[in-house]
């Protein structure tokens, strides 16, 4: 009853202030910990803080797979619990874990055999490499802990519950923070193992994380007809977000690929731009995560005008944020970079790269909104079509077309690619608009609303 008149009545922006928080101040403890984890490791060695560039996309993969497969749970459970079918919402929950054992296993097997090989790709450097195979290898073997904690906390979010992922998240960050200086530089008598300290140190904060969300998270699995039929529902519904998050990490990898025929410091700039990207997206990732639920109970309630307000105040919002982000990158860009390494190279190509980039700040927001909206209300082919066009149609060409010209252009890929996405975006959006309800429902995939 509580999350029928929290999601179904309550004004939109009190929805988001009062979900928003504890996913922002988990994201921010995340991303502290992010730069804090480079941080360390640009002090041990600059093939480590080229190596976590590189290994980056890998874990976005990671991400990518965990969390959507939580987002196709967090989106049906939202759906059956607004037509108030909680046991079914139960059991939706409870193909979660099975669903995030079965692909950490594949997944683990697969990066263990191609690390080797991907570092040889990524880098000419015989100690970039090293710590490529060193680092990778730990954090993707022993990943069990955030396909756990990612798809546990989404049936936390179901359930309007933003706190205990909250918890969850900083105490996992905290465990890594602390566990980091120990393990690569060998303090309070600990051995000293360098950039795998930082991997053993990142993992286990997964873990810590995971165990806290494990509770009122894990859900029994359903009887196997109930597994059968719902599994191929959560990947459905699931898929965009796995699609755009797997984007990410073949067009950053892509990216790196145009970079290092530049220089490896070009490739560190790319991997320090990423992490203080998450510092700065942080309302943006909050609207993301806070949206999906509030929108998937509402269209299912038949109340699309709802639908349409959480997208309106989610974009205020975070174009309001993301401007400060904005100009940030854009007048102190050399600060940023000199946080994590005195390269004089390194700060010269961010002086030029930051700024291009700051410009796409804003375009973004939309460009990213659009796709978790449509998700949300079960257009799907829109969802995953945005993604597409974002991050293999633009990026990485856009990417090999302007380096033609010169590092510098090259940064110029980001405002055009986050311009026209959101361009598309929009006329989408407005299809979406001049519709009726029943139009909508009857073009949306086949979810629980139907």
């Amino acid at each position: 009853m509580e999350l029928m008149k929290l999601f179904g009545t309550e004004k939109i922006g009190k929805i988001l202030l009062r979900l928003a928080p504890p996913v922002m101040l988990a994201q921010l403890i995340q991303a502290l910990y992010n730069i804090v984890d480079s941080l360390f490791v640009g002090k041990y060695a600059d093939s480590g803080l080229t190596a976590l560039s590189i290994v980056y996309p890998l874990q976005l993969l990671m991400i990518a797979l965990a969390v959507g497969t939580g987002v196709g749970v967090n989106t049906v459970m939202a759906a059956r619990l607004g037509i108030g079918r909680k046991k079914q919402a139960e059991e939706y929950a409870g193909v979660a874990t099975p669903m995030a054992l079965i692909m950490w296993l594949v997944f683990a097997g697969v990066c263990w055999c191609i690390m080797p090989l991907y570092a040889r790709v990524s880098s000419q450097s015989p100690d970039v490499i090293r710590d490529v195979v060193t680092y990778g290898r730990i954090v993707c073997l022993f990943s069990t802990g955030l396909f756990l904690e990612s798809v546990w906390t989404k049936v936390h979010q179901a359930n309007g519950d933003m706190k205990t992922p909250m918890a969850a998240q900083i105490a996992g960050a905290v465990t890594n923070i602390v566990l980091d200086p120990l393990l690569i530089f060998g303090l309070l008598g600990l051995p000293r193992l360098g950039i795998a300290g930082a991997a053993i140190a990142t993992v286990a904060g997964q873990f810590v994380a995971a165990a806290i969300v494990s509770r009122g998270g894990f859900y029994p699995a359903p009887a196997r007809r109930v597994c059968l039929r719902a599994v191929p529902i959560v990947l459905r519904l699931g898929f965009p977000n796995m699609l755009m998050q797997s984007a990410y990490t073949f067009y950053i990898l892509g990216l790196n690929l145009i970079l290092a025929g530049f220089s490896d410091q070009a490739v560190t700039a790319l991997g320090l731009y990423y992490k203080w990207q998450t510092f700065f997206f942080i309302p943006l990732g909050a609207m993301q995560t806070c949206i999906v639920p509030v929108i998937s109970f509402n269209y299912a309630a038949r109340k699309p005008e709802r639908c349409k307000s959480t997208m309106k105040v989610s974009a205020l919002f975070g174009m309001g944020m993301m401007f400060l982000g904005a100009l940030v990158f854009e007048f102190f860009p050399v600060q940023m970079v000199r946080v994590f390494t005195p390269d004089p190279q390194v700060a010269e190509i961010a002086r030029v790269g930051f700024r291009f980039v700051g410009v796409s700040f804003l375009p973004q927001v939309l460009a990213l909104l659009f796709p978790v909206f449509f998700q949300a209300i079960g257009f799907g082919l829109k969802s995953s079509l945005l993604t597409i066009i974002r991050t293999v149609v633009l990026f990485v060409p856009l990417g090999f077309l302007f380096s033609r010209f010169g590092l510098n252009w090259f940064w110029l890929t980001f405002p055009v690619t986050e311009l026209v996405t959101a361009g598309v975006g929009g006329v989408f959006y407005r299809q979406f608009l001049s519709m009726t309800y029943e139009q909508s429902l009857h073009r949306s995939a086949p979810t629980a609303v139907k």
